[in-house]
């Protein structure tokens, strides 16, 4: 079996920023009393500088970071409205003076400077413009910045029929989605501008998100009832001390809805959907006990109950457990599932497994070997020892496997499906 490394590879830039609000320390009811001192303290040096200092202070910070963001001036504003609001100021004040209270209360951060690992494809919303053969596709990665907190970011590409892989040219400017946070503990996060979709960071916003958004698997789905495009997204919301299944919902990627799943499945990590309904429902790959995997069938989205085991550890490359790498694939042979085995030293490897079509927790075949192992070249990184991947793409007789390296890097293979079908026992 011959399994193709591409050579393109996507490493960690720091130099990619976003705006954020600096955060101040708080109470259920607002801001604590010495953080409204400094709010204070801050807001009326401002009023009590003259004209000509407010506007060349504002001046300076727009010289250093208005070529870097997009519409920061607008973020400065919403920032002061912010405070504003938590301080119950009402008297009016001049733009600029607005403007730089709100920069005071903002900072960058680069959220991808520790690591970027872990993606997924999925179609690319936009396929106009493309030459015979080809499609455009969006990978989600997981980017690691300050403090060890993940968020969700993206980059583009076109693929060929001949498995020729073309990354578009990544964008210099990145934009933080914005949070309106709902009673049920859903979140809206809603990208602002029209730039390339590369641009998109999805930032923690919940206090069950606060140190990350993690290992997101994108699917495309398929709902003859439902109108458009729609995209979900299983990934897993880290607070600090606890973890906790949650949904993506998508129809253009501009616009994001966020919500947690329920029930005794979603209580662990690395959640899978399948790309349509099955027998009249929705059903999931999961790993609730951490060490196999398991078939969850639900009438409701938001819901999963226990599931059926399918599979266990079986070979000596996954002997400590197993896991789904991404939404299964659906092919005319069946389910093709990406997974992950973790063996001596904890080494991760990918493997697959081939599911009934009508009746996935039906085993048709897996992997004896690994197609993919950690190799002396793609060993050393943030976490050693590691490839992993949250989805892939069948496209033309070969399927696109984009893959983490060492928590590092991303890296891109491909293989003929006939080929690997074979080799599953």
């Amino acid at each position: 079996m011959t399994l193709q490394l591409l050579p393109q590879r996507l490493y960690p830039n720091a130099r990619r920023v976003v705006v954020r609000n600096f955060q101040l320390a708080s109470e259920p009811r607002g801001l604590n009393p010495a953080s409204q001192a400094r709010v204070r303290r801050v807001i009326e040096t401002v009023q009590a500088m003259d004209n000509r200092t407010v506007q060349s202070e504002l001046s300076l910070v727009l010289g250093d970071f208005e070529n870097r963001h997009r519409e920061v001036r607008r973020f400065f504003e919403e920032r002061y409205a912010g405070i504003a609001a938590d301080m119950g100021l009402v008297e009016p004040l001049r733009d600029a003076e607005r403007l730089l209270i709100g920069a005071y209360f903002c900072h960058e951060y680069s959220f991808q400077a520790a690591a970027l690992m872990n993606p997924s494809v999925v179609l690319h919303p936009d396929q106009s413009g493309l030459a015979p053969g080809e499609i455009r596709f969006l990978l989600s990665l997981r980017a690691v910045g300050e403090g060890h907190i993940s968020s969700i970011t993206f980059r583009e590409g076109v693929l060929s029929d001949q498995g020729d892989l073309q990354l578009a040219e990544e964008s210099q400017l990145t934009v933080a989605s914005r949070p309106e946070i709902g009673e049920e503990g859903n979140v809206w996060l809603v990208r602002q501008g029209d730039g390339p979709l590369d641009e998109t960071v999805l930032l923690p916003a919940t206090s069950a998100q606060r140190n990350g958004l993690e290992d997101l698997r994108l699917v495309h789905f398929n709902d003859p009832e439902d109108e458009g495009p729609l995209w979900y997204g299983t990934y897993t919301a880290f607070s600090g001390q606890s973890i906790a299944s949650e949904l993506l919902m998508t129809r253009d990627f501009r616009h994001f809805e966020l919500k947690p799943l329920s029930g005794p499945a979603a209580r662990n990590k690395g959640m899978a959907l399948f790309p349509r309904k099955i027998g009249g429902g929705y059903a999931m790959l999961g790993r609730q006990d951490n060490e196999n995997l398991f078939l969850i069938r639900s009438d409701d989205l938001f819901r999963w109950e226990e599931g059926v085991r399918i599979a266990g550890p079986l070979h000596p490359w996954e002997l400590i457990q197993i896991g789904n790498c991404g939404s299964p694939v659906e092919l005319d042979e069946g389910w093709l599932v990406l997974t992950h085995g973790v063996g001596p030293m904890r080494k991760y490897s990918i493997g697959a497994m081939l599911l009934d079509k009508e009746d996935p927790s039906r085993l048709l075949g897996r992997s004896r070997v690994p197609l993919l192992s950690p190799s002396d070249a793609e060993r050393e990184g943030y976490v050693p020892n590691v490839v992993y991947t949250c989805g892939a793409l069948a496209h033309a007789g070969r399927l696109f496997v984009p893959y983490g390296i060492a928590d590092s890097a991303v890296g891109f293979a491909s293989i003929e499906i006939e080929e690997l079908l074979a080799s599953l026992s």
